[in-house]
């Protein structure tokens, strides 16, 4: 198995990546030939009604974490929520799932998609730093999966 530090983590909720401030957060790779990870977030248990949700509808959604340094591109992994616990004014959230297929290029994907949306000059460049920033979802990969 091998462990690394959580940076960041944002969950697709109906076509729209949430983000969750962590206060801690771990992943682990289970290495084994179901290819599973376990990824778990301490975070503030106002999102408590959120991960409950989750774990209640046991639906696959869809995680994108950032893994090690913060300016690494986030893995996107498919994950059920299948534990909760309160602990003080916080909550520990255990999630298991896959990760999804890795993607490259994303700043090649991304200046094609501006590209064809018709973005030029001085406004490509800038939505493209915003977006290589906030890494939204591709439209590609909406389709694909």
């Amino acid at each position: 198995m091998k462990t690394f530090k959580m940076i960041s983590i944002k969950v697709l909720d109906e076509d729209k990546l949430v983000d969750f401030p962590l206060n801690d957060g771990i992943i682990i790779n289970q290495e084994n030939s179901h290819r599973m990870w376990i990824l778990e977030i301490f975070i503030d248990e106002k999102h408590r009604q959120f991960f409950e949700q989750r774990i209640a509808s046991e639906e696959l959604f869809e995680a994108k974490v950032v893994i090690s340094y913060p300016e690494n591109e986030p893995a996107a992994f498919n994950v059920t929520a299948s534990g909760l616990k309160k602990i003080g004014d916080n909550i520990s959230v255990l999630m298991k799932g896959r990760l999804k297929r890795a993607r490259t290029k994303y700043a090649e994907q991304l200046l094609e998609e501006l590209i064809s949306e018709g973005l030029d000059g001085p406004n490509l460049l800038e939505r493209f730093e915003t977006d290589m920033r906030e890494r939204p979802r591709l439209k590609k990969d909406s389709v694909e999966e």
